[in-house]
């Protein structure tokens, strides 16, 4: 049956609409998820029969209610999601699904980028992943040792230095991958900056930006899989399967350097999980002990609470000079600014 006649799509932007998707959703088994920007529900003699979302450049939350499953409303809400992602000028996008609904979203013009047991990432670009590899393949360099190291650097700390410098004597070459994804207080691009000053005695150092295929916690999806752990597992499964199937091979890596884990409970999560499935891939994963100061762990939190708290002393012993000359720029100070009147821990 066609019910194009009596079918409304319709942008949900308040609390009322926002909590008419949410129930929706858990019809579907399905939650809204986070960071979201644009929602719109599709109904059918004002009941929601449909709904999407999306978030910066991934496409999210999208589902049919089963008995109008077949009429193309999928189709027309991905095609909504779309134009609009295009007219907030995002053209590169992706969405992550359950593998069973893969096929549905190759024949809406997505290309499947990797799979793992409970999600795959698609593309919406044939050849992006592809043109990801060749731009890393030119800053290639020859040796026995070829170290990586995956950082946010929210921001650049004495604790990143430590690790970069550890794995720089370590190694013939050493791939640092910047996470590229916006969601920092640090921009990606002042963030790859302050990385690259802070290196630039070692010489065998090469920094990359990471692009859409460094996958990160503000874009990985935990609207369809249940549980913390289950979410880190499969976020982790797959950033290790795009890391061994492109990346690997595209540089030539065999070791991995991650640093210990003893506060956060996620990231000691993904680091057991690395340390499980990239030897497999013939990459050896070697956990370093984090520098700390005053018997305390160095890390981006602590930088940026004490940025807060215009603790400069403090500052000093947790940043490299390079870091810290930023902070006294007036783009550091913007920065400082915002992180003053934000209580998000990023």
């Amino acid at each position: 049956m066609n019910y194009d006649y009596d079918l409304k799509i319709l942008e949900m932007f308040t609390s009322k609409d926002k909590e008419k998707v949410e129930k929706f959703l858990e019809t579907q088994n399905l939650k809204l998820g986070k960071n979201i920007d644009y929602t719109i529900g599709v109904f059918y003699k004002d009941e929601i029969i449909g709904t999407g979302s999306l978030s910066g450049k991934v496409l999210k939350s999208i589902a049919v209610r089963c008995d109008f499953q077949g009429e193309a409303i999928t189709n027309k809400i991905v095609s909504k999601l779309v134009n609009e992602a295009f007219h907030k000028g995002e053209t590169h996008l992706f969405v992550y699904t359950k593998p069973e609904n893969k096929v549905l979203f190759e024949s809406l013009g997505f290309y499947n980028i990797a799979e793992v047991d409970k999600v795959c990432l698609l593309e919406n670009k044939r050849d992006g992943i592809k043109n990801f590899t060749e731009e890393i393949q030119k800053k290639k360099r020859e040796g026995d040792i070829i170290g990586s190291i995956v950082m946010n650097c929210n921001p650049f700390t004495y604790g990143h230095q430590y690790l970069i410098e550890k794995a720089s004597k370590e190694c013939d070459v050493v791939h640092i991958f910047v996470v590229w994804e916006d969601k920092s207080s640090f921009p990606a691009e002042i963030r790859y900056d302050l990385i690259k000053k802070g290196t630039e005695n070692l010489k065998n150092v090469v920094i990359h930006k990471g692009r859409d295929y460094i996958i990160s916690n503000a874009t990985f999806p935990n609207y369809f899989i249940k549980g913390e752990e289950d979410v880190v597992a499969s976020q982790t499964k797959l950033d290790v399967e795009i890391f061994k199937k492109y990346i690997v091979p595209a540089l030539g890596i065999n070791r991995r350097y991650i640093g210990e884990e003893p506060y956060c409970k996620t990231t000691n999560l993904y680091n057991e999980t690395m340390k499980s499935l990239l030897p497999e891939a013939g990459v050896e994963v070697i956990v370093v002990e984090r520098k700390k100061s005053e018997d305390k762990a160095i890390s981006a939190s602590t930088v940026r609470e004490a940025l807060s708290k215009d603790d400069g002393e403090s500052l000093k012993k947790l940043v490299p000079q390079t870091t810290y000359e930023f902070f006294r720029t007036e783009e550091g100070k913007k920065i400082i600014e915002k992180i003053k009147n934000n209580n998000s821990r990023h």
